[in-house]
C-alpha cells in the first residue's frame, strides 16, 4: 500500500527521511494498516521538526462513518503521542481539536488536535519546548498529517517564528493527497 501523496511544491527544504507500512491495530477480525511516509527539516538543529502523512486501510473493508472516524482518531491520538515519546519528546499535553479545511474539495474537513510538550535534546538532555499537531479527515479512506517543531527562542534561523513553522506545517498537512488522487508527486 502506498503512502499519501506530501506535494513536492509544499515541501521546500523538507527531506524524505522514512516510509514504513505496519499494521496499526488488530483486534479480533479487524484490522488497520497505516503507510507512512516521514520528512524533517534540512539543516535544522535538534530537535529537529518533522512531518509525516499517514494513509489507513482497514479490513474488512468498511467505509468511513461517524463511529468509525471517532475510534481512528482517538487511536490516532494515542499513536501520536508514542511516536512524540519515540522522538524524546515529554510531557505531552493534549491542548484541544478544531475543523480545519484540507485542500481536496472532496476531503471532509480534518479534526486538528494540538499537543504541547518539551523535547530532551544532546547529552545534557537540554528541555526545548515544542508544539505537535495531528489532522484526521477522510477523503475515501482515512488519512492522517502532522509533526512537530520547536516553539523555544533560538531554533530559528533568518529571522523564522514559531508561528511560520506552524503555517508551513498547516500547508504541509492541507496539502496531502491520496496516491489515486495524484500522479508524480513526492
Amino acid at each position: 500500500m502506498d503512502p499519501p501523496v506530501v506535494p513536492r511544491e509544499r515541501l521546500g527544504d523538507w527531506q524524505r527521511v522514512d516510509e514504513t507500512t505496519e499494521r496499526a491495530f488488530a483486534s479480533g477480525p479487524v484490522s488497520v494498516d497505516a503507510s507512512t511516509v516521514r520528512y524533517e527539516r534540512a539543516a535544522a538543529r535538534p530537535p529537529r521538526p518533522f512531518c509525516f502523512a499517514s494513509r489507513l486501510h482497514i479490513r474488512p473493508e468498511t467505509p468511513p462513518n461517524a463511529v468509525l472516524t471517532a475510534l481512528v482518531e482517538r487511536r490516532a491520538r494515542s499513536g501520536f503521542r508514542e511516536r512524540l515519546a519515540e522522538r524524546d519528546i515529554a510531557e505531552v499535553e493534549h491542548r484541544g481539536d478544531r475543523a480545519i479545511a484540507v485542500d481536496d474539495p472532496r476531503a471532509s474537513r480534518a479534526t486538528l488536535s494540538t499537543f504541547r510538550g518539551v523535547a530532551r535534546v544532546g547529552t545534557e538532555k537540554r528541555r526545548t519546548p515544542i508544539e505537535a499537531l495531528l489532522a484526521v479527515w477522510e477523503s475515501g479512506e482515512y488519512l492522517l498529517g502532522g509533526g512537530a517543531y520547536p516553539i523555544g527562542e533560538g531554533p530559528y534561523p533568518s529571522g523564522g517564528s514559531p508561528a511560520d513553522a506552524r503555517r508551513e506545517l498547516l500547508g504541509i498537512v492541507r496539502g496531502i493527497e491520496s496516491p489515486a488522487d495524484r500522479d508524480g508527486a513526492d
